[in-house]
């Protein structure tokens, strides 16, 4: 089956992300879009295995298979939980619904370490963008901000919020490059000192249910395996829910 069939035909989960579900969009902001697809239960079963992610059809889309943009989830990846709580759901099925009951199912103290790596990476990119250049790329100084934030709030209220509301104005300023350099890199140490100290008295558990999402997917592949999967022209014979070739 072709990667962009399995997005056309077995999306559970489509949504947009980036400056648009954050509330940063401005006049030249791209729409990116995020899924998630289902691969139908028989396809594991053959030695090519389906794609775990596809990139398209759509310009500035992207989609993961289920199974792993759980994983993902579960190790408190922030795009992966991000895209759980876009405020921007273009399409979901009931399976999708499913999906997103399960968002809290996936929080937990995790995402201290896993935002504040990322953040941490990104700070390494920007300090270099100044050292060689003389400043950083504000646009992605602006999401850092965001990214650490959000972090720091998740941590204390045990809900991830993606929109940035009443910050909306102070950030777009960074991505102007009309904050300093030196108030910018004041404002990430406070952002960071905050989360830290929120992720001492978060409510959320010290780690993912895992068993409760482990059990939402094998379900959803059970389902899956007792319908009736499309195959690609020129396969013989229809495999049915037992594994066993008729034809």
């Amino acid at each position: 089956m072709h990667p962009e069939t399995l997005v056309r035909d077995h999306t559970i989960y489509a949504c947009v992300m980036g400056s648009r579900a954050f509330g940063l969009a401005t006049d030249d902001s791209d729409t990116d879009r995020r899924g998630v697809f289902l691969a139908p239960t028989p396809l594991f079963w053959r030695f090519d295995k389906p794609p775990t992610h596809v990139d398209g059809p759509r310009a500035e889309q992207f989609s993961w298979e289920l199974e792993r943009f759980c994983e993902l989830a579960l190790r408190a990846n922030p795009n992966i939980l991000e895209c759980l709580h876009s405020p921007i759901v273009e399409y979901v099925d009931d399976t999708g619904r499913e999906l997103l009951a399960l968002r809290e199912a996936f929080l937990s103290r995790q995402a201290h370490e896993t935002f504040t790596r990322y953040a941490l990476g990104q700070r390494k990119k920007l300090e270099a963008d100044v050292r060689r250049h003389g400043a950083p790329r504000w646009k992605h100084a602006m999401h850092l901000l965001r990214l650490l934030a959000g972090a720091r709030d998740l941590l204390r209220t045990g809900r991830l919020t993606i929109d940035v509301g009443v910050e909306r104005e102070a950030l777009l300023e960074v991505k102007r490059g009309d904050v300093p350099w030196a108030q910018f890199e004041s404002r990430m140490t406070r952002l960071a000192g905050e989360a830290e100290e929120a992720a001492r008295h978060s409510p959320l558990p010290a780690g993912p249910d895992r068993r409760r999402v482990e059990d939402f997917l094998i379900r959803v592949r059970r389902a899956s395996a007792l319908q009736p999967a499309p195959y690609e022209e020129g396969v013989q014979g229809v495999v049915d829910a037992r594994g066993v070739g008729q034809g």
